[in-house]
């Protein structure tokens, strides 16, 4: 049976960087598969990137109580984690990790308990943060500012996860969260 990994963080902060690390490090990691009210993008695929699911069908699987966690970001667009699909990963005997938002992280956290182990990857600062936004060049200054403060609110949910990485240097923060996930799953 796997274990859970979850992972929250405000943008900006390294979290997907590190992320993609661990899954090269021979953990047996695997990402939850998401549903989603979108339709796919390009090539992907309905059970590979996404379940692609109609708003009417998210919305009664939402009512049947489906979803470990989920969120409405528009106006029918919705995002979440179907228990059923995560229970079929563990039971192959995945670790499954989850990239998800700070609420999702402690929802899912509360659901599976020990099982799981909940990471917050933090900035070493909110000016850091902004400068590594801006030093990106994807986004306009009111979106930054937005993702700011966004950050800020988001960091006053650090204290409800399992460790606390602070990716203050890229290199130190990634091998503190192998250690961690490491030792974790040898428990």
């Amino acid at each position: 049976m796997g274990k859970l990994i979850i992972f929250s963080a405000p943008s900006g902060s390294g979290k997907s960087t590190i992320i993609n690390y661990l899954l090269t490090q021979n953990l047996n990691l695997a990402f939850s598969i998401s549903a989603t009210s979108r339709p796919p993008r390009g090539a992907e695929r309905n059970g590979v990137e996404y379940f692609f699911l109609a708003p009417e069908e998210f919305r009664s699987r939402i009512a049947n109580d489906e979803f470990l966690e989920y969120e409405e970001v528009y106006q029918d667009r919705f995002y979440g984690t179907l228990k059923a699909q995560v229970e079929k990963q563990l039971a192959a005997g995945q670790n499954v990790v989850f990239d998800v938002d700070v609420v999702g992280g402690c929802n899912i956290k509360k659901f599976y308990g020990e099982r799981a182990l909940s990471v917050f990857i933090q900035p070493p600062s909110v000016e850091e943060l902004r400068k590594r936004l801006v030093g990106r060049g994807t986004d306009a200054p009111e979106v930054i500012e937005s993702r700011v403060a966004k950050a800020e609110y988001e960091l006053g949910f650090a204290p409800k996860f399992d460790t606390v990485i602070v990716n203050d240097d890229l290199e130190t923060a990634k091998a503190e969260a192998l250690k961690v996930i490491t030792q974790f799953l040898n428990r």
